[in-house]
């Protein structure tokens, strides 16, 4: 297996065979907290206006996401996971926007297969790609805004890597690396409004989930679909 490890919107367009598009904070660590909530479909788009107007043309669709972190105005959740603790999500379709995770789903145009990357479900993540065996795998970590590399998406990559050739991980030295680099804003008073404490531990709640999140394409939209990967597999 060719594993490779790539860096915010170019390494997107870059990315072929399957391709896990990688946001720990927070795309798609909050989009697995929805789908534990319940949710039936979440739908990834990169731009928000558009997102705006497939909930005008569905209004019992919810929308959730950010822009500089923050709630924009008139959705119903943030990018945040502790936002989702006490939601209820059954049977509900999401429509999720973001400044990194969301935009990399939409730049990998020539990946035949893409999933979502986190901590969160990275055991999930590593059993669904030695079940599929690819010739060639890009793990694409697509950082802060799309504008820089972050610690917490390079390590994560860094982390299914060495799991999947069978080398070492040191889990809370890289926790601990995340906390003292890009993962420090979660402890500035001044941001718990929108990047609440909590975040940081639900965000590297490591392999609380068993399953992966894969794009499904449609006519209509392309949404995230919940494929369960047991312990077994």
């Amino acid at each position: 297996m060719d594993i490779q490890i790539l860096q915010l919107i170019d390494g997107a367009k870059d990315a072929t065979g399957l391709t896990v598009i990688i946001d720990v904070f927070r795309a798609f660590s909050t989009a697995c907290f929805a789908m534990e909530k319940g949710a039936e479909k979440i739908i990834p788009v990169g731009n928000i206006e558009k997102a705006y107007q497939i909930r005008e043309k569905n209004p019992e669709f919810l929308l959730m996401g950010e822009r500089n972190e923050m709630k924009p105005h008139g959705f119903d959740f943030g990018n945040s996971p502790s936002q989702l603790l006490h939601a209820n999500l059954t049977g509900k379709t999401i429509v999720h926007t973001t400044s990194s995770g969301t935009q990399g789903i939409e730049a990998a145009a020539h990946a035949p297969e893409i999933i979502t990357g986190s901590f969160v479900n990275a055991h999930a993540i590593i059993r669904y790609i030695k079940k599929l065996n690819p010739e060639t795998l890009s793990l694409v970590c697509m950082g802060y805004a799309c504008e820089y590399p972050t610690d917490e998406d390079t390590l994560c990559a860094e982390y299914i890597r060495n799991e999947l050739k069978g080398l070492p991980n040191d889990f809370n030295k890289m926790k601990e690396i995340i906390r003292k680099g890009s993962g420090k804003r979660f402890f500035e008073a001044e941001k718990q409004e929108w990047a609440p404490k909590e975040d940081f531990d639900l965000c590297l709640d490591l392999n609380r989930f068993n399953f992966v999140l894969r794009v499904e394409k449609s006519s209509a939209y392309n949404f995230l679909q919940k494929i369960d990967m047991p312990e077994n597999l």
